[in-house]
């Protein structure tokens, strides 16, 4: 089988709880450090699939690895390649398919509670799931590209993830392990100079259960990449 190229873009932004499911079901991949320098591939069809991580930057942002990214996705997706999108990675995928990014009413930073809509496309995704709390980290958002299906939503961020296909763009962090999150508690003062508020959480917040919110958080990951999975190419 041919690996699937999970790209990383920040080097705490690594894939996660993601990389333990790969290497569970012995499903190949390849870690493409795009901070590092590591080139962006040019023919999606080498791939089994991609995977596109988060990082702090913005997809507006002029670096000269974003519009490669945003013509692999859709090259991609022209040839059934499935593509998985989270947080940064959501984002790329949504401008590439024609949505936009622009700054969110707020920063939602932390544990908060996503509901599932309504209708056969979500449940295709979520199943009998109909809420959970999720991990955020973002001061943007994007919109649903034509023809894509939104999926998710919460109180301060009303499009949290969209399917379309085979492809699904994610806003919400699933892939979170308790290291990740340790990590990047580490930059919370740097990052957000001491703010908090209803949509921002303190490390001390965010640390609150952890081990047991991220076991809730992987079995609905779980979930998804069972479902992106089948579309792989062999």
């Amino acid at each position: 089988m041919k690996p699937i190229a999970i790209f990383r873009h920040s080097e705490t932004e690594g894939p996660g709880y993601l990389a333990e499911y790969l290497d569970a079901r012995r499903i190949p991949w390849r870690l493409l450090k795009i901070d590092g320098g590591d080139a962006v591939p040019a023919d999606p069809k080498a791939w089994a699939g991609l995977v596109l991580m988060g990082g702090p930057m913005s997809v507006n942002d002029d670096l000269p690895w974003v519009g490669d990214e945003l013509a692999l996705v859709r090259r991609a997706v022209a040839a059934g390649v499935p593509v998985l999108g989270h947080c940064l990675g959501g984002q790329l995928i949504a401008k590439a398919l024609g949505g936009t990014v622009s700054r969110n009413p707020v920063k939602e930073i932390g544990w908060g509670q996503v509901t599932v809509s309504p209708g056969a496309e979500a449940r295709r995704w979520f199943g009998e799931v109909r809420e959970f709390l999720a991990f955020h980290w973002h001061g943007e958002s994007f919109t649903i590209p034509d023809g894509a299906t939104g999926l998710l939503e919460s109180p301060w961020c009303n499009n949290q993830a969209f399917a379309l296909g085979l492809h699904l763009g994610l806003q919400c962090h699933v892939e979170m392990t308790t290291e990740l999150i340790r990590a990047w508690c580490n930059d919370w003062e740097r990052e957000l100079r001491g703010m908090a508020g209803p949509s921002v959480q303190t490390p001390e917040q965010m640390e609150q259960d952890i081990e047991a919110r991220v076991r809730a958080l992987n079995a609905v990951a779980d979930r998804l990449y069972d479902r992106w999975i089948e579309g792989l190419k062999r």
